[in-house]
């Protein structure tokens, strides 16, 4: 029976939303989680092959109804996953090593795998002296992009920034402060300046886990005046509605029943038909 793809698909797709939201609520009280949704494509032969939808302008017979105009053909599947960078609540901790960005930017910070960017600011200083991120990251400093022509367009910085274990952040003994610039300051003398990056176009970056994103196109980065405010003794906390999340995930769970249930009904009727055949 062909006619059991469609429900088969819509329930798939459905498992997915549903995994979406799960992980949403599971990362509720994440520091600066973001929440991913899920995206749904239809594919509709009928609109594919430009059948028109003719309903009859009379009073209807039975037969009406079975006119499917190929939607026994009509197949979801997810489209994707797309992240929801809306700005989260801000807690303050009064601990001057917790760091909450209120805006677009992210910091830059180092790991084993490379340079990737959060807006986790729970930040501590390592055995070296470094400042690290909540996993052992290390913080970047800031650094001013190049630019061509009248500044519209940032050429390839990769090639003409120091390397980034060049930028990482040190501090020593005493009483370090940040100011809503992200320039830091220990014993009033200034240290560095955290490199906070704003992107042109924050959904083209790859979410990795803990909070981390990779940014793969560097003329994704902007070199215009950055907006964040940084805000020293506060986290920002997840952008996740649980009440919200809550009920879309009781929603999503009752379409998937009601999904499974069309597809026993299939089979119920796959048996009933291969019994009677059977019987011939």
């Amino acid at each position: 029976m062909k006619e059991l793809w469609v429900p088969l698909s819509g329930a798939l797709a459905q498992q997915r939303k549903v995994e979406t939201i799960a992980n949403n609520v599971a990362n509720a009280n994440t520091t600066a989680f973001k929440k991913d949704r899920a995206v749904f494509k239809e594919h509709l032969t009928a609109y594919e092959k430009g059948i028109d939808v003719d309903l009859p302008n009379k009073v209807w017979a039975p037969e009406d109804f079975y006119r499917s105009y190929g939607a026994e053909k009509a197949h979801v599947k997810v489209d994707g996953t797309y992240t929801n960078f809306a700005q989260g609540p801000i807690r303050p901790t009064q601990n001057p090593l917790d760091l909450a960005l209120q805006g677009q930017g992210f910091l830059e910070v180092l790991g084993p795998n490379g340079i990737r960017y959060t807006r986790k600011g729970n930040l501590s200083v390592n055995l070296d002296g470094e400042l690290v991120n909540d996993i052992g990251m290390r913080i970047l400093s800031r650094v001013d992009l190049p630019e061509v022509g009248n500044g519209a367009e940032v050429i390839d910085v990769i090639k003409q920034i120091p390397p980034p274990e060049d930028r990482v952040i040190k501090v020593g003994n005493g009483r370090i402060t940040i100011n809503n610039e992200g320039q830091i300051f220990q014993n009033g003398a200034p240290v560095a300046q955290l490199n906070i990056v704003e992107f042109k176009d924050p959904s083209a970056l790859d979410k990795e886990g803990n909070s981390l994103f990779i940014n793969k196109d560097s003329r994704n980065i902007k070199k215009s005046e950055r907006k964040t405010i940084v805000h020293q003794g506060a986290l920002e906390m997840s952008n996740v509605n649980t009440v919200e999340e809550m009920s879309n995930l009781i929603k999503a769970h009752r379409q998937l029943e009601t999904i499974q249930r069309a597809i026993k009904s299939y089979d119920n009727m796959a048996n009933k038909a291969y019994n009677d055949i059977a019987r011939f």
